[in-house]
């Protein structure tokens, strides 16, 4: 039957869709255009599924060195010299903001993203948050509008909308070395009745994968824990766990999102996972141990 559709597909020029929906991969190589945080744990994951995969940096020497040199490519959106080292027969995880728009569309050309998978690593502040918002603040999911005045998010509609992109709008990502604890701790964040969403790297990665073979093109994800918290509640509940104190924001802050992951959750059905991080402060204790451990006996 594969094969069938396969042939079919060819004959007719659908093969892209009819594999897309079928659920599968197009290629056996994944390119990873701008290697950060977040690809760093899902690299591993995703050579257990891809024969290959490549990750980019415009200085891969300098940020992505712990990959081997055949793995490391130079790559930026404003040099078009490099777009010829993106490799043709790779699926494409896409995880910088996809600005400017004009650049976009011209590389999108290029690199004939309409005849690959493409996953794109968006973000929720697409979703508008009103001065009127009622509190608590409704919840949001993919078919909420959004604020198509900033830039990037036109660049994601672009590579959505015209070469069938698939967007997850991620909410705030933590994991070891990017710790909420330490927000608090530093004070870049205090106590405000304001509600965030997190998601854990590691079930973002396995979100990453997920899309790449089950994800409809051209649709959208919400990726978030499903459990939106104040940042009252997080620092209560950091206090009390680590004794690490906060302040009270001297500012009014917004309402923030609560972010649906309905959707999410069944995409992740089809692949056979499901959200490993859902309670938050389990997540932190392990990384705090994990941290603990890392550091080692004092001297």
């Amino acid at each position: 039957m594969t094969k069938f559709i396969r042939l079919r597909s060819l004959q007719t020029g659908t093969l892209h869709a009819s594999l897309c929906q079928m659920g599968y991969a197009l290629h056996q190589s994944l390119a990873i255009l701008g290697a950060g945080y977040t690809a760093k744990t899902l690299h591993p994951l995703a050579e257990r599924r891809y024969m290959r995969v490549c990750a980019t940096s415009r200085d891969p020497e300098r940020h992505i060195s712990h990959l081997s040199p055949d793995q490391r490519i130079t790559f930026d959106l404003a040099r078009p010299d490099t777009w010829a080292s993106i490799p043709t027969a790779t699926d494409v995880l896409w995880c910088f903001p996809a600005v400017p728009i004009e650049l976009v569309r011209q590389f999108a050309d290029h690199a004939l993203l309409g005849t690959r998978r493409v996953v794109i690593l968006g973000s929720t502040s697409a979703y508008r948050e009103g001065a009127t918002t009622p509190y608590p603040p409704p919840w949001i999911d993919e078919s909420t509008p959004i604020d198509l005045t900033i830039p990037r998010v036109q660049g994601e509609e672009l590579l959505r909308t015209a070469y069938g992109a698939i967007v997850l709008r991620v909410a705030g990502i933590y994991g070891p070395g990017r710790n909420p604890i330490e927000w608090i701790k530093t004070g870049r964040v205090n106590r405000s009745r304001k509600y965030v969403n997190l998601i854990h790297v590691e079930d973002l990665s396995a979100v990453c994968l997920a899309a790449l073979r089950y994800g409809q093109s051209g649709e959208i994800y919400n990726v978030s824990d499903g459990t939106p918290r104040t940042w009252n509640e997080i620092c209560e509940e950091v206090e009390r766990r680590w004794h690490i104190g906060s302040s009270v924001s001297g500012e009014q802050k917004p309402g923030g999102k609560r972010l649906s992951n309905h959707k999410l959750c069944e995409l992740l059905e089809s692949d056979r996972a499901g959200l490993r991080h859902t309670d938050v402060f389990e997540a932190l204790a392990a990384i705090q141990k994990h941290s603990l451990n890392q550091a080692g006996p004092s001297r």
